[in-house]
């Protein structure tokens, strides 16, 4: 086995199981214990693995740094444009790509259907996440104490028909959990309903949603399931490109998908 292997398959069990000890690595990788305690000086000295108080061994941050900077460098607004295109001509409707930012959300590009009522997020429009297919999708998804923190926060009231109570919202981010995609009937605009899925990172994180909009009723069932296949199709395939290897899609009644997002 060469050497570059040796040290990918010892990179490869510290980012799945660390904190390890020498000899538990040793004895995974079924490699002498004296050739692995080589590898892993070698690579801490260069910062990519680190040992922790008690001698066992973890990553370390150079290459995290790394990973991070490629992923930054893929800006999934990019990645999932080209889907949006092919959708909004399928459908007709308008496909939003909105980024996670702080408590609220932001379109960070749109890609227009035909129909003449449209959810008219301009680009660059910061909206919450407790409205709107999109938000919710977000939301529904983050870490438990993100999504209890936001619930208690105060809420906007856009239609007669946007959720602003925290035990309403927690009921329905429970039901987008359940499912896998969020609907907004009329929360935001009157006339104009829209259906969401969320984009994740490698950590499992929400880090945006794509949802489409526009005057065609959506409700949860199998009607609205064409247009969420669509949209799995798209956010998982750009979930991937962002290092996430959960459960697709992303419905915590799968029991893979709910171990991936804790």
């Amino acid at each position: 086995m060469s050497s570059v292997r040796r040290i990918l398959d010892v990179l490869e069990l510290l980012a799945r199981k660390a904190p390890l000890g020498l000899r538990a690595i040793s004895d995974a990788l079924e490699l002498p214990a004296t050739s692995v305690h080589r590898l892993l000086h070698e690579l801490a000295e260069e910062h990519v693995v680190e040992r922790d108080s008690d001698g066992s061994w973890r990553m370390a941050s150079r290459l995290m740094g790394l990973v991070d900077i490629q992923l930054e460098s893929l800006s999934f607004h990019r990645l999932v444009r080209p889907f949006c295109e092919a959708i909004a001509a399928a459908v007709g409707e308008t496909v939003n790509i909105n980024a996670l930012a702080g408590d609220g959300c932001v379109c960070v590009d749109k890609v227009r259907g035909n129909e003449p009522m449209q959810l008219d997020w301009r680009v660059g429009s910061r909206g919450p996440l407790h409205s709107g297919g999109a938000g919710k999708a977000i939301l529904a998804f983050l870490p438990a104490r993100d999504r209890e923190r936001i619930c208690e926060l105060p809420k906007q009231r856009f239609t007669d028909h946007t959720i602003t109570t925290a035990s309403g919202l927690a009921l329905e981010l429970e039901r987008v959990r359940e499912r896998g995609y969020a609907i907004d009937s009329q929360e935001v605009v009157i006339g104009v309903y829209c259906v969401g899925v969320p984009i994740f990172d490698r950590t499992g994180r929400p880090v945006g949603a794509l949802s489409i909009s526009g005057p065609a009723p959506k409700a949860p069932g199998s009607a609205v399931m064409p247009l969420v296949r669509h949209l799995n199709e798209a956010c998982g395939h750009v979930s991937s490109r962002l290092g996430y290897t959960g459960a697709w899609p992303p419905a915590v009644s799968n029991a893979s998908a709910t171990m991936a997002l804790q």
